[in-house]
């Protein structure tokens, strides 16, 4: 079964073939993608590892995590599972959370605008063509709304 890993905090003038040399060592069975923007074609600043088997991929994130490659320390964890959705490339899907991690002057503008959306879209409780909550949560929001529903019939 193949692992595929996460490496983030790439420099920008990197290729595939740097980013196997990288873990060359580690054998012949290591494979390297590097994602690049589709404008200038240099790199994203981050890639993917793909190894053979999870011994494998949990020795290479304790011996390449926090590994200084240039004037970046190298960030490396297990990829999260692919998304598929329409209009946007796999991998950007998965690069969502650790790229949301690292990044702060852009994410905070983004997430405020989420937060705001979220909370007015879900307000309306009564309007059955608005948005409808996660499915993951919408048990405990449906909890959440009969604890306030009894509070505010009490006081």
């Amino acid at each position: 079964m193949s692992v595929r890993l996460y490496v983030g905090n790439l420099p920008k003038e990197l290729d595939r073939k740097d980013l196997q040399a990288v873990f060359a060592e580690e054998g012949e069975s290591i494979s390297a993608k590097v994602i690049t923007d589709r404008k200038t074609g240099k790199c994203r600043g981050f890639g993917f590892v793909t190894v053979q088997s999870d011994d494998q991929a949990d020795q290479i994130v304790e011996k390449y995590n926090g590994v200084m490659f240039g004037e970046n320390a190298l960030k490396i964890e297990r990829a999260q599972p692919r998304k598929k959705s329409k209009g946007e490339s796999e991998e950007e899907n998965r690069s969502v959370a650790p790229v949301g991690k690292s990044s702060s002057s852009g994410g905070g503008k983004n997430r405020k605008k989420s937060n705001r959306s979220a909370g007015s879209s879900s307000s309306p409780s009564g309007d059955s063509g608005s948005i409808q909550p996660d499915p993951r949560w919408a048990s405990d929001l449906e909890k959440l709304k009969q604890m306030l529903s009894a509070q505010t019939s009490n006081s």
